[in-house]
């Protein structure tokens, strides 16, 4: 029997036995404190925004990793205890566990504040180690014990653990920038669902079963038994389709598994309506935050849910973003709190009369602290004056059930005598702990959209960056987006003031930092801010300080000029990336009267001898969108023209230096010649005739012979040969693709050099300019096919050729078919090595807009790109 008061023996007043035990209690006791530790410094954390690098980030995980872990290590171990009717774990063991838990929280956290990659790993192998033997404990409990009616509910203490598990690797992977640029939206998804719905929703979640009706004061409802299985299995597997597919970057899957999740977290909620009973619940307060706690679940993953089916992952980011305070605050912390307004009276007071003094202390304006809490939490998400206002609302809830949690502790404890300190609550530091820990949330929150375009000359503006009379001042726009800070490299005269106007055009939020010196605020998507560097007189560096994306590449290289050449005299400008420095925005557009290059392909022209004159000449070309380079040619363009002829022709190839600063030279490798002479370089105004006999069938390169190739070859001196295969098919379309590295600045000087060596390109590209096919794409009907050479020009990358949402049925490559149409195989890919070349064909099945990559994904981030439109 239980009693209305009282509920379940478990969650009423009667703790059992073993939990009285002064040394579980003392070990209980202890744990809080270091609960009250974690909370602490989760509220230094967050009021230390603009001074604490990741403090965001480290205010919401000393909140999850720190307080929450802990709480719920020791609550679940007990809880397990207790359902099972189990013996208590050895102590010493337990202690172990847990000391291990926060060894390796602190490690993580301290990892990622001191960007020190090698501890994070350490931390975080720990943390799989520690809450894997906690999993075992859990595990172990299960066999002999007599259980009970709710030993199915330690089933969601094991999924949780495991849940944690993979959140730690999925962390590690983020925290280090192992998750890469093309997954990482998947990646930090996965880690936000598999922790915040696994790690704390599915522990809180199982709890409820025995609390709920135990604050209601009623009988729980006989398949009650029935149900929490069933909701483990969904939400359980739910969760773990969604996360493994999440990490996969598959969208649809996750979205089912989502589904699942949510379907569960329902038939638990119909449970709890249906528990409720027409007469007083025990306590009115701890009923209805309950109640609003799950509610918020519900009407979270529900949001959750719409943002993975309307919108890709980088864009779900966001919105899984905006709803983390809501789910900490509207669920977590709320489910904390009602837990505590029934609790707390049943352990600390000696009576019925005093239990009744104490709750009715902790219900003190219950009704408005409620309202005011989750109004508050419904406008969290919003920016501006809407957010404060949420931020507002639910720190002065917050603070008000604190202090009269505090009331509650002080008068708990008056007039007990010797005996009293044995009776104190073991909540004690959870109740401190947790409230304070949502303030702390609610703090780093309420500064994560600021940066409005308005305001944006604000804050970080460091010593000597007043321009004075001569002095150059130079302002660069920089946009973060795509895990990328764009430009990633700015070069200036020393002795420049720079100021950078950053603007995020990200899904996910970004700031940016120099160095120890100024930062901008979290910036939310669309917001910009002026960032006041100061005089530059030496390298820097900047960077994104979110745990991950400054090994994941978002970082900006300022470097001091060997001269200031191109900056002379004082002026107050903007420079975009005219001036050929740093990676492109490849999301701009193109000059007025830009035309791209043609792809399309000639057939060979009749005869046998073919005669073609190049002329070698520096221009200026636009190789990226608003971005003009001045690029080293044959014929004017980079790449140079594509010459075709069949096997046996003769190519006779006249090349004239009109360079008046540098010597050039040829080198076809369609060619079989010795190279002495043909291959010789010209100084300028020099011509020699280039004559070699076709003789093998293929796709070739032709290249600048000058040493050093590295820099003729990276600057634009290179071009295609294609070599037509005896009986070569027709095909409705033919297109040629040189693929090749950009390296922005002034050819030839040391910075250029030094990326070219370092192998650390501006961008990738196909005939030349970043991105050209995804602003003006090639074109086909359905049905129709289509033949792609392709070349891989390097000087230091090969290519890895990719036509999504098609599969080739030939494939020709260095000279032989790999494939061919007719047969039953298909091939996904033309990997081509530098300087190697082939083709592959494909036919288009439907109408819409088929993607071409390089499937090297840094390099198709980063302009190797376009898009095939099918009509």
């Amino acid at each position: 029997m239980t009693s209305r008061h009282d509920g379940p023996a478990l969650g009423g007043g009667r703790f059992p036995s073993r939990f009285r035990a002064s040394g579980l209690k003392r070990r209980h006791l202890r744990a809080h404190v270091v609960i009250v530790m974690w909370a602490g410094l989760a509220l230094t954390a967050a009021t230390g925004q603009q001074s604490l690098p990741v403090a965001r980030w480290l205010a919401i995980h000393l909140f999850l990793l720190g307080a929450a872990t802990t709480a719920i290590v020791v609550w679940s171990e007990h809880f397990a205890v207790a359902l099972l009717h189990a013996r208590v774990p050895d102590e010493r063991w337990s202690d172990a566990r847990l000391a291990g838990v926060n060894l390796a929280v602190a490690g993580v956290l301290i990892g990622v504040w001191a960007d020190r990659p090698a501890l994070t790993g350490a931390g975080c192998a720990l943390l799989v180690a520690a809450v894997a033997a906690h999993w075992v404990v859990l595990a172990r409990m299960g066999r002999g014990a007599l259980g009970g009616r709710l030993a199915p509910v330690v089933g969601y203490y094991r999924a949780a653990a495991a849940a944690l598990v993979v959140g730690a690797v999925l962390g590690w992977l983020l925290a280090t920038g192992r998750a890469g640029t093309g997954g990482y939206a998947g990646v930090r998804l996965a880690h936000v669902h598999v922790t915040l719905l696994g790690w704390i929703g599915l522990p809180v979640l199982g709890t409820l079963f025995m609390l709920w009706p135990t604050v209601l004061g009623v009988r729980m409802r006989e398949h009650t038994t029935k149900v929490a299985p069933r909701v483990l299995a969904l939400t359980g597997g739910g969760l773990l389709t969604a996360v493994a597919a999440l990490a996969a970057g598959r969208r649809w899957p996750a979205v089912a598994g989502v589904a699942a999740y949510l379907l569960g977290v329902a038939v638990a909620a119909r449970l709890f309506a249906r528990t409720v009973r027409g007469r007083r619940p025990v306590s009115a307060a701890a009923a209805w935050s309950l109640g609003a706690a799950a509610g918020w679940l519900l009407a979270g993953v529900t949001v959750d849910l719409g943002a993975l089916v309307t919108g890709p992952l980088a864009e779900a980011q966001d919105a899984a973003g905006s709803l983390v305070p809501v789910l900490l605050v509207g669920f977590v912390a709320q489910v904390l709190i009602g837990a505590l307004t029934y609790l707390l009276p049943v352990v600390l007071a000696r009576g019925p009369e005093e239990r009744a003094a104490l709750r009715a202390v902790l219900e003190r304006w219950w009704p408005v602290r409620l309202v005011a809490l989750n109004l508050g939490v419904g406008l969290l998400p919003l920016s501006g004056p809407g957010g404060t206002a949420g931020t507002a609302l639910t720190a002065l809830s917050g603070a008000a059930f604190l202090a009269q949690a505090v009331s509650v502790l002080v008068r708990g404890g008056r007039g007990a005598g010797e005996e009293r300190p044995s009776r104190w609550p073991l909540p004690l530091g959870t109740a401190a702990g947790t409230l304070l820990t949502v303030l702390a949330v609610l703090v780093a929150n309420s500064g994560g959209d600021t940066g409005d375009p308005a305001v944006a000359g604000g804050s970080g503006t460091s010593a000597g960056a007043s321009a004075s009379a001569g002095t150059i001042t130079r302002t660069v726009d920089v946009t973060l987006a795509g895990m990328r800070v764009r430009p990633s490299r700015i070069e200036v005269a020393a002795g420049t003031v720079l100021r950078l106007q950053v603007t995020n055009e990200d899904a996910q939020r970004h700031d940016l930092r120099v160095d120890d010196g100024p930062a901008t605020p979290l910036l939310a998507r669309g917001r910009s801010h002026t960032l006041d560097v100061g005089r530059i007189t030496e390298d820097r560096q900047a960077w994104c300080t979110l745990p991950g994306h400054r090994a994941a590449g978002m970082t900006l290289d300022i470097v001091v000029e060997d001269s200031a050449s191109e900056h002379t005299g004082g002026h107050d400008g903007r420079d975009s990336l005219a001036d050929g420095t740093g990676s492109p925005d490849l999301s701009g557009d193109f000059s007025s009267g830009w035309r791209p290059r043609t792809a399309g392909l000639a057939p060979a022209p009749g005869g046998t001898v073919h005669k073609v004159t190049l002329r070698a000449a520096t221009t200026d070309i636009e190789v990226a969108p608003g971005v003009r380079q001045r690029m080293w040619t044959f014929g004017g363009t980079a790449p140079g023209p594509t010459l075709r002829a069949k096997v046996g022709d003769v190519l006779e190839v006249t090349l004239v230096n009109d360079d008046d600063s540098m010597g050039h030279g040829i080198d076809f490798h369609a060619g079989s010649l010795a190279p002495d002479r043909p291959m010789r370089t010209l100084q300028p105004g020099e011509r020699l005739t280039y004559r070699f006999r076709a003789e093998k069938a293929g796709a070739w390169l032709y290249h600048c012979s000058t040493a050093p190739m590295l820099q003729h070859i990276g600057n634009g001196m290179y071009g295609a040969v294609v070599i037509d295969p005896p009986d070569l098919p027709e095909v409705d379309h033919e297109y040629v693709l040189v693929a090749s590295e950009l390296y922005l600045g002034t050819p030839g000087s040391t910075a250029q050099v030094a990326k070219m060596r370092r192998n650390t390109p501006d961008a990738w590209a196909f005939n030349g300019v970043a991105a050209q096919y995804a602003k003006a794409p090639l074109t086909v009907r359905a049905g129709e096919r289509a033949r792609f050479w392709v070349v891989a020009a390097g000087p230091n990358d090969g290519v890895a050729f990719h036509v999504v949402g098609t599969v080739f049925d030939t494939v020709y490559k260095e000279g032989a078919h790999l494939l061919k149409r007719g047969g039953a195989g298909g091939a996904q890919v033309l990997d081509l090595a530098t300087a190697q070349g082939g083709f592959v064909e494909t036919t288009f099945p439907e109408a819409g807009h088929y993607s071409f990559v390089d499937h090297s994904m840094r390099h198709a981030e980063a302009g190797a790109h376009g898009v095939v439109e099918v009509k």
